[in-house]
């Protein structure tokens, strides 16, 4: 979510993906026969450089392994009778996201949200005032560090800064694993500098997801097809699908950086020692939700209020309380934590997430939980993690990722996004950017 706060930034930009609770399967297509571009994946990177392929006049055959498209958007409309991102939820950077628009334009409800922390505790202990300004104070400082830091070397964000008080130990919580998804120690301080501010952020009750959904409704899909391997060595691409091989003159892969790592597609040749580097240098981070429904009580804080719980041992959990002015307390857990809550498991994430409210606003808060669920993203194994975040000493590994292989094989998505990685609008702008690549380079 990434916040603004003078020159401060900051995004929860997913955290969490599928449930158990599914939106049915919306399109099943034949693919066009020998079309001229192959999309793998229907995620918004897939989505929108299939859209605007098509609209450019190619033909296009979109692959989806899933049995859904979105990719890490996805509105869940039954887990709590309400719509539910369990992927990115918030709209970031309006100004800029192509997504603001059109969520304009089909009446969506969007509600500004500041991201500033209005609570803020340390295990039971509420913060101070002055301990909270602190904190807030001291985002700033270490924004502006990590920046100056990066001019010179791409190390951990954690060298760019003092973590010795409670306060500077929670900014660290709320800029790396609340934000990139990844503990400070393990952000880098490059990647980190070249990143956009992304205030101003909305949050839409109908959901982001079904909003992603929305704007592909006229994209042809084959779901629940994926891509097992892909032949670029001779003239074109083959493509090899459970359901068959497609021959293109290109082919776009828009799959996370834990699933190209995973290898479950190949590349015949071998991709380059240089983009497998590549690849296993943007691993993914981990940002996942643990949404509650609370009947009864407020906690004392107002729709859409920023609370953070330090807890030792780095086991923080930040909560958006009562989005819409809902019963739900959606809970995150990221970072190294996050990927313990995945490995733990659903029971045991909403243990845990109710464990917290309990040390922190007593036995009756936690009692009014009456229902829970955990977005574990790293279970999926067409994901593998929320979004790609570049080890220290590597953020050029976006860039070495982002080139095509012999002018018939290009990759886009989050990870490639520029200033607006780890963003649903900037994996749309990624595809599209692709999208105008490859038309271009087929004439």
């Amino acid at each position: 979510m990434r916040v603004a706060r003078l020159g401060v930034s900051r995004r929860i930009v997913l955290g969490g993906l599928l449930g158990s609770a599914l939106v049915p399967a919306r399109v099943l297509a034949e693919t066009p026969a020998d079309p001229d571009v192959v999309v793998i994946g229907a995620g918004a990177a897939g989505l929108s450089a299939a859209k605007a392929l098509m609209a450019m006049g190619r033909t296009v055959a979109l692959v989806e392994a899933a049995d859904r498209i979105g990719g890490r958007s996805f509105t869940d409309t039954e887990t709590f009778g309400m719509p539910f991102d369990r992927g990115c939820a918030w709209l970031h950077a309006a100004d800029r996201n192509p997504y603001y628009p059109l969520a304009q334009e089909l009446g969506r409800t969007l509600v500004y949200q500041d991201l500033d922390l209005d609570g803020l505790y340390f295990g039971s202990r509420k913060a101070t005032r002055a301990e909270l300004e602190e904190e807030r104070a001291l985002e700033d400082e270490m924004v502006e560090a990590i920046g100056k830091l990066a001019e010179t070397a791409d190390v951990g964000s954690d060298r760019a800064v003092d973590l010795a008080t409670l306060p500077a130990q929670a900014a660290a919580t709320y800029l790396g694993p609340m934000d990139m998804g990844v503990d400070f120690d393990e952000l880098s301080t490059a990647d980190y500098a070249m990143t956009a501010d992304l205030d101003p952020n909305y949050q839409i009750k109908e959901g982001y997801g079904a909003l992603i959904r929305e704007h592909a409704a006229d994209v042809p899909v084959e779901l629940s097809t994926p891509a097992r391997r892909v032949a670029y060595g001779g003239k074109g691409v083959k493509v090899e699908t459970d359901r068959g091989t497609i021959s293109a003159k290109a082919c776009l892969v828009t799959v996370s950086t834990g699933a190209l790592a995973s290898e479950f597609i190949a590349f015949d040749p071998p991709l380059p020692a240089d983009k497998m580097a590549a690849i296993y240098q943007l691993p993914m981070g981990m940002l996942a939700k643990i949404p509650l429904f609370v009947e009864g009580r407020r906690l004392g804080y107002e729709p859409f209020s920023d609370i953070q719980i330090e807890r030792p041992g780095k086991a923080d959990i930040y909560f958006c309380a009562w989005p819409f002015d809902t019963n739900l307390l959606v809970g995150f857990v990221g970072g190294d934590f996050g990927w313990e809550m995945c490995a733990a498991g659903e029971a045991a994430a909403i243990d845990y997430a109710v464990g917290a409210l309990k040390q922190t606003f007593g036995t009756k808060a936690a009692a009014a939980v009456k229902k829970g669920s955990f977005t574990n993203w790293g279970a999926d194994r067409w994901a593998r993690g929320a979004y790609a975040a570049a080890m220290p000493g590597h953020a050029d590994a976006r860039a070495r990722l982002a080139e095509p292989l012999a002018e018939r094989v290009y990759f886009a998505g989050e990870a490639l996004a520029g200033e607006f990685v780890q963003t649903a609008g900037g994996a749309r702008l990624s595809g599209e950017a692709a999208a105008a690549q490859i038309h271009a380079a087929l004439g």
